[in-house]
């Protein structure tokens, strides 16, 4: 027994032993790691740390995100541990030698180098007692000295990195600008390639922010965690991998030397841009109706593509759902605390509804997220079912006789015999919604009263007297109902309240509205007024909704080369904190005016623009719409295109405000889906107006109207679809003959991006999951793009635009396609070979935006092009939430070319002047390269069958304007890419490449 415990003993000696050295040898510390990825190299920071139970382990990239180690082993100079990449299980092993760590990355079957060097702990102290700032340090605020940098720096991380994007895209660009447009000061530091004076390390930067220095003003509106977040940024973004710059890490040794303190400042605000908003008193979307503690659960069906239908039949949707905030108080809707939702397809009160918060904000133009629409959140206090909200008036049947989809659904509105939408009266803070029943006119205004603590709803209405017996359902019997006013009456029907409205008679009622636990809602009784006559909100004499002229600057672009961008700033910085992501503009009559929309709802009327003063004024006439992605003005009379409506703007009183939103059109089919957009607003020389209609994202139509190109007659009173087949049509161009341009985007049934001509009604566009299309699934029986946009060339194309402007030089009369995925604007060249249109794209030299490019127009007065872009799904150029922009031209020499030919024995390039002859004929100054694609249910294509075609000779043609490139292989072919380095004869550069398709060859003939 004794030598069983002397053994136990002698192991238990040698085990503490052991693991008194592992201890000793556990490596910690912060090590600069970098992966090789091949083509990607992901650096970062690894940090570990000594724990009771072992070691805590970490990789820290800006980049990529944070990552946490799991069943950590390091032991003598060996470390291993587990962690999830991208969603696949990842394991770390190496060893450490000599403050150097090396190892790889597995990943199933293969492994990556792994890399790691310890940060130096040498104490860093950097002298910036020379330094002369704005402010002393006496002239901070208290808090500021006590702040805990080293604890902030050490915290930073992803978040952190794009909260910083977020603030130097909002704050930092107008003056700094970046690598692709110059800021408005050119005092102002570009950190990609000048030196920081007063020093590029963390903390002398946060010296800096705070303190200014030179022409930089203190920016004390910024949290400490705000300033290191932008600083993180553009030290990342900029200056890390600057070949002059001496990047000084923030290692323990550096951070050793910065001051002491405690505190974290004020706590930075979550960056909820969407709900931070005031859209005024009333915001129109699709909203579902659930109660937060009892509603339905969430359920959106899996993948794959096409995601089968839901069963949403007992879901309460309002797909046109005005939502109204019913108490006082500032903010508008998104800082209410009750609310009712009017659906005026249906024309009925969808349910009411109290709570701390609005809703839950999730959708692709609210925050952003996919798949998905908003939910109110709060209690239900009662609602109606997804039907008519008033009887048919000739049968008095509420059965709903609307458009009925393949999941069992209805949608549309109710035919306009039966109940009409007019639009919406906005007084003050009072809303009124206007609409008919039968041949009875209605104006309607939604309340509450309070009781004590509890809410109770109310409906005021105002009808004109019917030949009919009109029915309304109020609410299920369970709720408490109670009226007031002479002309209707309640009963009870089907196990609904409903208002029953005598025939010729004019009619005042007030409906009072209670759940079941509301208390004393009998004795509501005691406190009834006479009803109110709506009338007088019908006027527009109230006070201005938002009385505040904004004004902001013009920074005139840099007339370097053949096209100038001039920055027409928006009011960012607004009280009503609108984000500005600005979908369409047109010019009024006064062409120094001109009206935006943006996709939160707002409208802006925006004056300066032709003046010489270089100053904008912006004022906001409108707000609360359905998602605008486009706008007309006729004859001064301004129309916007909504998801639920095409909306005519009325301004009752003269002070540019809208008093009454006019439904000129609501024939829209509106479902839940995220991506149905109404894209674009044209109008032809009749007065027709013109939009698109995007269809189902991964799933197949619903309704008739998914994926179309549709038609408002010019009274608007009915909807026609022209062509069929889109999935994601960004816009609508009027060509010169009267037939179309429609963009689309690639997608499934899409191999590419695609420019569309549309030359005649009732043409399919090749997206098979479109509403009914043809049982031939190949290209036979879709309409042919003109061109075939490469993502290489354009990830997103929007709207098209035909320039007329003599001040526009050889351009005029030309075609011009914007770039919403890449912020810029291409040159569209195009020709008829055959009966088939067909042409290529190539970028224009020196415009570059900072913001997606949406619309577009000429300004009639100055000749110049007005441009407006935004942010949010799907584009490269996140660098501000939304811009305004005027491209001039400077009528230096042009370096695209002008005009595309494909013949039989090539291809045909002219340009604007005279080529240098040596160079133009030059065959290694050309590459020419094809590629096929392949149409399927798969999202995108590959490139298939990629050649580079052998020049046999080059020509110059045309007075030496014109080379034509001698290609034997040519042949009709999806994709082409021409490249060209060569010059006129006055030494300009001429560089770039023409993409374009070519469906037929003309036969060969001289240019």
């Amino acid at each position: 027994m004794k030598l069983l415990q002397k053994t136990i003993l002698s192991c238990l000696c040698v085990l503490v032993f052991l693991l008194a050295a592992c201890q000793r040898n556990t490596p910690e510390g912060f090590w600069d790691y970098e992966i090789d990825f091949g083509e990607y190299q992901s650096q970062g920071v690894l940090k570990l740390k000594s724990t009771n139970g072992g070691v805590e382990g970490s990789l820290v990239s800006l980049d990529d995100g944070t990552f946490t180690l799991e069943n950590v082993m390091a032991y003598d100079n060996s470390l291993s541990g587990d962690f999830i990449l991208y969603g696949e299980e990842a394991n770390l092993e190496g060893s450490f030698e000599s403050g150097t760590f090396s190892g790889k990355i597995k990943i199933e079957d293969e492994a990556f180098l792994f890399t790691a060097k310890k940060q130096a702990t040498e104490a860093l102290i950097i002298d910036r007692s020379e330094i002369k700032y704005v402010l002393s340090e006496n002239d901070l605020a208290e808090i500021e000295k006590d702040i805990d940098h080293t604890g902030i720096l050490l915290g930073m991380d992803r978040e952190g990195y794009k909260r910083g994007e977020r603030i130097y895209s909002f704050n930092c660009i107008n003056c700094h600008g970046n690598e692709e447009v110059d800021g408005s000061i050119p005092l102002s530091t570009k950190f990609w390639e000048q030196e920081l004076k007063a020093g590029s390390d963390a903390f002398s930067m946060y010296e800096t922010i705070s303190r200014g220095y030179g022409s930089m003003p203190p920016q004390l509106a910024l949290t400490p965690q705000e300033k290191y977040d932008v600083i993180s940024y553009i030290r990342h973004k900029y200056i890390k991998d600057k070949e002059s710059a001496q990047f000084i890490l923030s290692t323990p040794g550096y951070l050793a030397g910065l001051p002491k303190g405690t505190s974290r400042g004020p706590e930075t605000k979550p960056y909820q841009p969407w709900a931070d908003m005031n859209y005024g008193n009333f915001f129109i979307n699709t909203y579902e109706l659930a109660d937060e503690k009892t509603g339905i659960e969430r359920y959106h069906s899996p993948g794959p593509a096409p995601y089968p239908d839901e069963d949403y039949l007992k879901n309460n949707f309002a797909y046109k759902g005005i939502a109204v905030r019913l108490d006082k108080g500032e903010g508008g809707v998104s800082k209410g605390k009750a609310w009712m939702i009017f659906d005026h397809d249906l024309m009925r009160v969808a349910g009411g509804w109290t709570g701390k918060g609005f809703i839950d904000w999730n959708g692709i133009l609210l925050n952003d997220k996919h798949e998905t629409y908003p939910r109110t959140i709060g209690k239900l206090h009662f609602e109606t079912p997804v039907g008519p909200g008033w009887a048919n008036p000739m049968t008095g049947s509420f059965k709903d006789p609307r458009f009925r989809a393949r999941d069992g659904r209805a949608f549309g509105p109710l035919p306009k015999p039966w109940a009409n939408y007019k639009g919406l009266y906005h007084y003050e803070d009072q809303i009124v919604i206007s609409y008919s029943v039968g041949q009875a006119n209605i104006l309607e205004k939604l309340g509450m009263e309070s009781q004590g603590k509890d809410t109770i709803f109310t409906r005021t209405l105002n009808i004109s007297p019917s030949t009919s017996l009109l029915k309304m359902r109020v609410a299920p019997e369970t709720v408490g109902v109670q009226i007031i006013g002479e002309g209707a009456s309640l009963s009870k029907e089907d196990g609904f309240i409903v208002l029953n409205v005598a025939r010729s008679k004019q009619v005042k009622v007030k409906l009072f509205i209670a759940n079941t636990d509301t208390s004393d809602f009998a004795e509501l009784q005691m406190i009834k007024a006479i009803p109110e006559d709506l009338q007088k909100y019908t006027l527009g004499n109230g006070a201005a909704h938002y009385p505040e002229v904004l004004k902001t600057t013009i920074t005139k672009g840099f007339d370097q080369g053949a096209f100038a961008v001039d920055l027409l700033t928006p009011p960012f910085e607004n009280p009503w904190s609108s984000r500005m992501k600005l979908s369409g503009i047109d010019f009024m009559k006064d062409a120094n005016k001109a009206v935006a929309c943006a996709t939160d709802g707002d409208i802006w009327l925006i004056s300066g623009l032709t003046r010489s003063s270089g100053e904008l004024t912006w004022q906001r006439i409108g707000s609360g719409l359905f998602q605008p992605l486009g706008i007309k003005v006729l004859n001064d009379k301004i129309y916007v295109i909504c998801r639920d409506q095409l909306v005519l703007l009325q301004d009752l009183n003269g002070d540019n405000e809208t008093d009454f939103y006019e439904s000129f059109n609501h024939d829209h089919q509106v479902t839940d889906h995220f991506h149905e957009f109404a894209m674009g607003l044209q109008a032809d020389k009749e007065g027709n107006l013109y939009y698109a209609k995007s269809g189902r994202h991964a799933r197949e139509a619903l309704v008739p109207q998914h994926g179309t190109l549709l038609k408002v007659s010019k009274d608007g009173s009915k909807t026609d679809i022209i062509a069929t087949g889109f999935r994601a049509a960004n816009g609508v161009c009027i060509n010169p003959d009267g037939s179309f341009l429609v963009t689309d985007q690639q997608g499934f049934w899409n191999p590419m991006n695609r420019i569309n001509w549309v030359d005649a009604k009732g043409k399919f566009y090749g997206n098979m999951w479109g509403y009914n299309p043809p049982k031939d699934s190949t290209r036979i029986a879709m309409e042919q793009p003109m061109v075939w946009v490469d993502m290489e060339f354009d990830r997103s194309p929007s709207e098209l635009l035909w320039v007329d402007s003599k001040q526009w030089g050889p351009l005029n009369g030309s075609l011009l396609s914007f770039s919403y995925g890449f912020g810029k604007i291409q040159f569209v060249l195009n020709e008829k070979v055959k009966g088939q249109m067909q042409g290529g794209v190539v970028d224009m030299p020196g415009i570059k935006f900072l913001t997606g490019v949406m619309r577009g127009r000429f300004n009639p007065s100055d000749g110049q092009l007005y441009a407006c872009g935004m942010s949010a799904w799907g584009t490269n150029q996140m660098l501000r939430g939304g811009g305004l922009y005027r491209v001039r031209y400077t009528g230096k020499p042009l370096t695209i070319p002008l005009d595309l030919k494909a013949t039989t024995s090539g291809i045909t390039l002219q340009f604007d002047a005279s080529l240098d002859t040596q160079k133009g004929i030059d065959i290694k100054n050309y590459v020419v390269k094809t590629w096929d694609l392949k149409r399927s249910r798969k999202y995108g294509s590959d490139r298939y069958n990629e050649q580079v075609l052998p020049i046999s000779r080059v020509e110059l043609q045309k007075e030496g304007k014109a080379v034509k490139l001698f290609l034997q292989d040519i042949k009709p072919v999806d994709v082409m890419s021409i490249s060209y380095e060569i010059a006129d004869v006055n030494g300009v550069s001429l560089k770039g490449t023409v993409q374009n398709t070519i469906h037929n060859l003309e036969p060969d003939q001289s240019f």
